[in-house]
């Protein structure tokens, strides 16, 4: 055994003693150290996992020595053709080749000779923790012990799998890019990368859950985010203890400002284009690997009503949609308490013949018009419901004949009046037209707290509905910017781009609102 000791034997344990006095340090749990003996490594790696059936264990010597060697690495998620040609050939059959030129033998099993003659892998990590050598086993990377060193060797060797980039479902556009994230963090990190070639463009990675770690990357452009903004996303990341991140969702959900609001502070998305202009704003992009919904913070109120399309159009149509978007926001939230106000308190501020017509379809139906109300709503939240767990063919058939053949049989039964059926339908419609569906969700859900202060107060109850939203709205914030802004608080420079979009060549600055450091778009003033 002595001939394998030498100098870069000796520097490769010492940078592993490091590395394991900084294992030591970390205090969070119990800390298992190889040995020096490879039976007792492979005892310690079974103990934890060497139970499952496709955890490899690979034995083998290395060249013509009688050194024994193992690789582990976990059968689906490891590459195994990769792992013959670049790791087992390698170090069974070339290194009697190196022998036989009479190169230093003692040197070969270093990490330094592996790195540069010996394992044409790129991504190579030195572990002397048994607790870290699962954790990257289980993901992909193959771990190499050798009898004699108290440590181990990972190779990268994941094996690529998941779906082809794709149009998006949740956000497709008329104009624009036909790419949406996938569930590969590693091609959605390409992605961007493809699409922003600033070299200022920085990915931070971070590891988190206590039992089953998943890779989260932060996104951002040096030099234009500002750095408080960066440092606040970085320590409410690093506050998250939990089990397991299976997808944003539950990131979005731990680091929100305000966790009773029923409106969105973090924006989802799966597409790339609008992650790139958030980037280029100033706003930071939070992506986790399992999942294509990349988060953006922070998030305005005016962002959640806006789609990707209003910048590959003309600025007049672009307008002219997010004006609509805006007038269908309202009307998806308010339309149904209007009409019930009316109805119920306020019959002398309808016009008389439409008042004459609407008692008239009244008639017969024995319900209150909240109740009717509810009945109808709720039917179309569960056909909504319905549509989207079954499968596409099925669903889309189902949400559309089950609301018109049910909207028509209660008519004619006499349950609820023509009329609320055409109020629950122009609800309906609209809150389609909300590009973002969690700010769908949200006035989806607000809607019945307004139907139930009309059915109360009548109109003044629609009224001080809305001031408690304005007034909620207005407090609430995201990662420090106010929700509402930039109308509230009042910033005449970033109206350009709010219920109106104004020409490109208007908008020459970034949005004060994100306190940038390059307040200019395109180059100097």
């Amino acid at each position: 055994m002595g001939w394998w000791r030498s100098k870069q034997v000796n520097e490769f344990f010492a940078r592993a003693a490091e590395q394991k006095k900084e294992t030591y340090a970390r205090g969070d749990r119990q800390i298992k150290p190889l040995t020096a003996d490879l039976a007792v490594n492979r005892r310690l790696i079974e103990e934890r996992i060497g139970d499952s059936s496709d955890v490899v264990f690979r034995p083998f010597h290395l060249g013509n020595t009688d050194q024994q060697a193992l690789i582990v690495y976990v059968d689906g998620m490891s590459d195994t053709k990769l792992i013959e040609e670049t790791i087992l050939q390698p170090l069974m059959m070339n290194i009697h080749a190196i022998e036989g030129q009479k190169v230093d033998s003692a040197s070969f099993t270093t990490s330094t000779y592996f790195h540069n003659h010996v394992i044409p892998i790129i991504d190579v990590l030195e572990v002397v923790d048994v607790n870290n050598v699962i954790e990257q086993v289980v993901i992909g990377y193959t771990a190499l012990l050798i009898d004699g060193e108290a440590c181990c060797m990972l190779f990268g060797t994941k094996e690529i799998q998941g779906r082809n980039v794709d149009e998006p479902d949740t956000e497709s556009v008329v104009r624009g890019p036909r790419v949406g994230f996938v569930e590969s963090l590693r091609t959605n990190m390409t992605l961007l990368r493809q699409q922003i070639t600033d070299p200022n463009f920085t990915f931070l990675s971070y590891q988190i859950g206590e039992r089953n770690t998943k890779s989260v990357v932060v996104a951002y452009v040096k030099g234009i985010v500002d750095i408080n903004l960066l440092e606040e996303v970085q320590q409410r990341l690093s506050r998250i203890r939990i089990d397991d991140v299976l997808e944003s969702g539950y990131i979005e959900q731990l680091i929100e400002d305000d966790h009773f609001s029923p409106f969105p502070q973090v924006q989802n998305t799966e597409r790339p284009d609008r992650v790139v202009a958030a980037l280029l704003e100033g706003r930071v992009a939070i992506m986790v690997d399992g999942t294509p919904f990349v988060l953006l913070v922070p998030v305005t109120l005016n962002m959640l009503l806006q789609s990707p399309e209003d910048y590959y159009t003309r600025w007049l149509p672009a307008s002219l949609m997010r004006f609509l978007r805006y007038f269908a926001a309202f009307a998806a939230l308010f339309v149904p308490a209007i009409y019930i106000s009316f109805v119920s308190f306020h019959q002398g501020l309808i016009p008389t013949k439409l008042a004459i017509a609407m008692a008239s379809s009244r008639l017969g139906v024995p319900f209150p018009s909240l109740l009717e109300a509810l009945i109808m709503e709720i039917t179309i939240e569960i056909l909504r419901e319905a549509g989207l767990r079954l499968p596409k063919p099925v669903g889309q058939t189902v949400g559309l004949v089950g609301g018109l053949v049910i909207g028509q049989a209660a008519v004619q039964a006499g349950i609820v009046s023509p009329v609320m059926v055409i109020v629950v339908s122009l609800t309906a419609i609209c809150s389609f037209a909300i590009p973002q569906y969690d700010a769908g969700i949200a006035l989806r859900l607000l809607r019945f707290g307004a139907m139930f202060f009309a059915a109360v107060f009548g109109l003044y109850g629609v009224i001080m509905f809305f001031l408690f939203i304005a007034i909620h709205l207005v407090k609430l914030k995201s990662f420090g910017v106010p929700y509402t802004a930039p109308i509230v608080p009042y910033d005449v420079s970033d109206w350009k781009d709010t219920v109106i979009r104004l020409p490109f060549f208007k908008m020459k600055f970034r949005p004060e609102i994100l306190r940038v450091e390059d307040k200019v778009r395109r180059g100097k003033r």
